[in-house]
Order: C-alpha cells, then sequence, then structure tokens
C-alpha cells in the first residue's frame, strides 16, 4: 500500500475495491434509496446551499454537525451495510455513521476543507468510496499550500485517509468543465 501523502498523514487508495458489475448496482441503488436533499451552509459568514446533495446514515444518536448544520442519522440500508462491511475489512476499522454525497454532474463540487471535527475524535480514519464518473481529488497541505497531491477517484474505488491528515491537509472535489456523469460518494467515518 502507497502513502498518497508526502508527509504528515496516510492517504490509500485501493481503486478497484468493488468491481464493474457490484459497483454499477450499488450506484443505481444508492441513487434510488437514499434519502438525498440539498441543504443551506454557512460559508465564510454566507448561508449557501450547498453544490451537492447530502445524506447522513449511521447508528442511532450518531449525529454529525458541519458548516452550520447537524444531521440525525437516518437507518442504514441493507446496500450501506454490505458496502460499510467490505469497507471496514479493508480498513482494517470499525465504522458508525456514513456522509453520502451526490455530485449530479461536473458543476457539483466540495471547497477545501479538513474533517476535524471533534466528534471524529485525534486521528481519524475515513474510509471514502466513490460510484459512478471518475472525478479527480485533490489534496493540498494546511500549511503549506503550494504542497498538493491529486488522485483520480474511479467507479468503485476507495481512498482511506487516516493518521493525522485531517491535521495537515485539506481536501476538495472540484467543478469540472467537462461533460461528466453522476458520481455518488460515501465516506464512513466513527463518530465518537
Amino acid at each position: 500500500m502507497n502513502n498518497l501523502l508526502p508527509a504528515d498523514g496516510m492517504a490509500v487508495l485501493f481503486p478497484a475495491l468493488f468491481t464493474p458489475e457490484e459497483s454499477d448496482g450499488y450506484f443505481q441503488l444508492l441513487k434510488e434509496n437514499i434519502n438525498w436533499k440539498q441543504e443551506p451552509v454557512i460559508l465564510f459568514g454566507k448561508t449557501v446551499m450547498q453544490p451537492r446533495l447530502t445524506a447522513w446514515y449511521g447508528d442511532e444518536g450518531k449525529t454529525y454537525s458541519y458548516s452550520g448544520i447537524t444531521m440525525q442519522p437516518l437507518r442504514w440500508t441493507e446496500e450501506l451495510l454490505a458496502i460499510k462491511s467490505k469497507v471496514e475489512a479493508a480498513a482494517g476499522q470499525d465504522f458508525n455513521s456514513a456522509l453520502l454525497n451526490f455530485y449530479r454532474n461536473g458543476q457539483d463540487s466540495m471547497g477545501w476543507h479538513r474533517d476535524n471535527e471533534s466528534s471524529l475524535g485525534i486521528n481519524p480514519v475515513i474510509g471514502s468510496v466513490s460510484f459512478g464518473a471518475e472525478r479527480v481529488f485533490q489534496f493540498r497541505h494546511y500549511m503549506n499550500r503550494s504542497v498538493k497531491r491529486a488522485v483520480l477517484l474511479t467507479h468503485g474505488s476507495l481512498l482511506i485517509m487516516g493518521g493525522e491528515t485531517q491535521h495537515y491537509w485539506q481536501h476538495a472535489l472540484p467543478k469540472t468543465a467537462r461533460p461528466i456523469g453522476a458520481r455518488i460518494n460515501i465516506t464512513f467515518r466513527k463518530i465518537k
């Protein structure tokens, strides 16, 4: 397993954790069965609509707050539990919640941020699964923003971030002008 980051953290990519057939099936099930919402968030003091759809699933009581919103967990679906089981085996980590993002096209995005909320603990492990259109995921060092890394997240891939990554690295999924299809991302987490 090669670390994608040069220092101060760990990011490992499994480019094909799920087969193309599994990935196609999960993409369709998640697109149809997840309770997707577009919610307002506070960015730089302004309330804006998130440029993507989201959903929060997890164990009972595992709420999640970021950018001025608090999400109550919906009950795990059968397909989410199956995906979670495979991710937990690869990551060597148990997860009790998941943030789902539905990027409808290349104009849906996620800005620079760190997953460093106190509810995730000191050095959280995050398992990020991608189904659908390939997108470029970017890292930049928080202290030295000229240090950057980019990775292509493919259909059925798993990116594991751990160690001190959320202290020292921001990540983003930028917009793209290329005409691309939809992508669903699931970031499995462990809320303390």
